[in-house]
């Protein structure tokens, strides 16, 4: 009988990682409605274990609620308090991003449609060269 020889190995076999898997929006819903049901739990503790009556005035008004009932309805007042003017930013933003995105960009400039520089006007002026054609005579030739 001929040995059996195991398959060789390249690698030591730690170098191959486990596919990862994209997150979703089910599988984040998912973990936001597990977390949302443990800070409810705990809300409903804390409202149990503060059930004392404890007499509550606003604007004139005079009642009377469970502690723990009072405290979470100043909280939820709270979070009012902050959610609506951020929501009203949120919205202002998107309605101006909006209006960004409707309007045409506006035309590159390049070189070819660059608006025209003038030109300084030029003056012909004698120079060194010249015969001295139709200009005035200069001081070191005498007339003649």
């Amino acid at each position: 009988m001929s040995p059996m020889t195991a398959p060789e190995q390249t690698g030591t076999g730690n170098d191959q990682q486990p596919p990862s898997v994209p997150r979703t929006r089910t599988g984040s819903a998912w973990v936001a409605a597990i977390v949302a049901a443990l800070i409810l739990i705990l809300l409903l503790v804390f409202i149990l274990q503060n059930s004392q009556r404890v007499k509550v005035s606003f604007l004139g008004t005079d009642g009377s609620l469970p502690l723990g009932v009072a405290l979470l309805l100043a909280a939820a007042s709270g979070l009012l308090l902050v959610a609506v003017p951020g929501t009203a930013r949120i919205l202002q933003l998107r309605r101006a991003a909006n209006r960004a995105l409707a309007q045409p960009l506006p035309e590159p400039v390049t070189m070819a449609k660059a608006p025209a520089v003038p030109q300084p006007a030029t003056v012909d002026r004698p120079t060194a060269d010249d015969d001295g054609g139709g200009t005035a005579p200069d001081a070191a030739d005498p007339p003649g």
